[in-house]
């Protein structure tokens, strides 16, 4: 049976108003369908796999695409120029993923209502960043994004490695206040200034980038409460290649918005789901990815809870993705 999507339009504003699961299948479907005609590389994927995609009629016959195709192919079938190209960190050497975003508006409404879902009206925070390695070069949708939900916000700003001025300016700042840093820097700050931090959500979003050595989240986090004072410690998991953020508010337990979801494949048939509770390789939905690709076959290990909640457990060893990887073939 046709949806009411042909292959020329999507309309973005459907994904905002996802109530149920119901609705969350229904529009990904209409998604898949589309982007599997008007994304060339993921067209060309689905039909490399043999699937047709007027016959998909269940959310587990839709095939994700490997993340390494934003660094190898133009992910994108907008009808125009893409307004922001959006690249990932990558060390020298590598390629780093490009994301080509059709419209801001959109962007910036899904990464607002995804924060706001989770912790409030954003007028009402003072967000106080500190992401030296990613204020430091080009195109990072981390910094757009942070700068935006700043402008928005009570107060706040970027600190670069000026942590006496960030100290300062949070002790004065009245409400809500989020402490929202790349980990290594938040490491730097614990060792060099370990302050009680009064009504603080202090959040990290990964990333020792080669600066610290790596420690569990666990020790990462105790090594961060203790020197912060505080009961816990939130996390953003997000990416270049995503336009919604996922959020934790302790123990490593991530939570998406009503439009996205994760999803756990079998790292030995990387088209096969594991059990929830089981550990896999990490398939995200992200439907506010209207433009590009909803559908990403990540290069992450993670385990989903029965309630759609989920932990992020480090890397797939070796890291190039085992499975299809039809087009680079």
């Amino acid at each position: 049976m046709r949806s009411w999507v042909d292959s020329e339009t999507f309309d973005p504003e459907r994904i905002f108003n996802i109530r149920s699961d119901e609705e969350f299948v229904a529009t990904a479907l209409d998604l898949f369908r589309f982007q599997a005609k008007a994304v060339p590389p993921y067209a060309e994927y689905v039909r490399l796999l043999g699937v047709d995609p007027e016959r998909v009629s269940l959310l587990e016959e839709i095939p994700f695409l490997p993340i390494s195709f934003f660094k190898s192919h133009k992910v994108y079938g907008g009808l125009r120029e893409p307004e922001k190209i959006f690249t990932s960190s990558s060390t020298t050497g590598q390629t780093p993923a490009r994301h080509y975003v059709a419209d801001l508006k959109l962007y910036e409404r899904a990464f607002t209502e995804a924060f706001e879902h989770f912790y409030g009206p954003v007028g009402e925070v003072s967000i106080f960043a500190l992401l030296p390695g990613y204020l430091e070069r080009e195109g990072s949708s981390l910094i757009y994004m942070v700068d935006h939900l700043i402008r928005q916000g009570a107060g706040g700003g970027f600190y670069l490695y000026d942590h006496e001025a960030l100290l300062r300016d949070m002790e004065a700042c009245r409400g809500k206040k989020i402490l929202l840093g790349v980990s290594y820097a938040l490491w730097d700050l614990a060792e060099q200034h370990p302050v009680p931090l009064s009504d603080t959500i202090v959040m990290e979003t990964g990333g020792m980038k080669g600066k610290r050595q790596e420690l569990s989240k666990k020790e990462f986090h105790a090594l961060l409460c203790e020197a912060f004072s505080v009961p816990a410690i939130h996390s953003e998991y997000g990416m270049a290649e995503l336009m919604s953020q996922a959020y934790s508010s302790g123990q490593g337990i991530f939570r998406t918005p009503p439009w996205m979801r994760v999803v756990i494949r079998d790292l030995n048939d990387p088209f096969s789901r594991v059990p929830a509770e089981r550990t896999g390789g990490v398939n995200i939905i992200d439907l506010a990815n209207v433009w590009s690709c909803a559908f990403i076959q990540t290069d992450d290990l993670g385990s989903v809870g029965r309630d759609g909640s989920f932990r992020m457990l480090g890397r797939i060893t070796g890291s190039e993705i085992r499975g299809c990887n039809l087009l680079v073939q």
